[in-house]
């Protein structure tokens, strides 16, 4: 993937001039992940952004219960851990390797030595700060306010972003995951999971296989949420 085209879709670097992108995208660095490797857990200290150049993340916390809860699945293009650029604080969750991954990493310290000299560089990242907030209060709304349906298929439209420049308008898309993370991301059972499911694929919405669930009609899957 061309690391000037995936830092354009980082909301942090999102309205930063040309030359800001080139000058970062030199700044990048390349890492290998085998299937199961843990890049960080929580607690760690943050040092750097990760995207994803192929393969898969998965980030989780651990519960309680001595389970984890997942957080997201990240695909090719999805990028993670870009508050460490801003702060040193510890990581908040774990980050795994769903499978063999390789990563494009920008480190704290790099960063920072390219923020010193850019104002435009710095109220684009306010900017990005204040999207992120209120990208929270939508989660909020959206736990206390939307039934499971209507997360679910909120939750699937979103994971499903990622893909669409990579197929034809009208096309199936296909998103590696299992049921018990997708319960786990919305905060629910898996068989509640596999009885939506079911629900969306009498409709002909979606079609489920082993850890892979196919979705072959978006508007209809839009109007799950209404």
């Amino acid at each position: 993937m061309n690391p000037l085209a995936l830092l354009k879709q980082i909301p942090l670097f999102g309205t930063f001039q040309p030359a800001d992108h080139e000058q970062l995208a030199d700044l990048l660095r390349r890492r290998n992940l085998k299937k199961g490797d843990v890049l960080f857990r929580k607690g760690d200290e943050g040092t750097a952004l990760y995207i994803i150049i192929k393969g898969r993340m998965k980030i989780t916390v651990p519960s309680k219960l001595g389970d984890e809860i997942t957080l997201a699945i990240l695909s090719p293009g999805n990028f993670f851990g870009e508050m460490a650029l801003l702060d040193s604080l510890p990581r908040s969750a774990d980050a795994t390797a769903v499978e063999e991954t390789l990563l494009y990493v920008l480190n704290r310290s790099d960063f920072l030595s390219f923020l010193i000299h850019n104002e435009n560089a710095v109220r684009s990242i306010l900017y990005a700060l204040s999207s992120r907030l209120r990208k929270t209060d939508d989660f909020l709304t959206e736990v206390c306010f939307l039934n499971i349906s209507a997360r679910l298929a909120r939750r699937l439209l979103e994971m499903s972003e990622s893909l669409i420049h990579e197929n034809k308008p009208g096309s199936s898309m296909e998103l590696k995951l299992t049921q018990k993370d997708l319960a786990s991301l919305l905060g629910t059972t898996r068989e509640t999971i596999n009885r939506e499911l079911k629900i969306l694929r009498d409709r002909g919405i979606v079609s489920t296989s082993r850890n892979l669930i196919t979705i072959h009609n978006l508007e209809l899957l839009k109007r799950c949420i209404k």
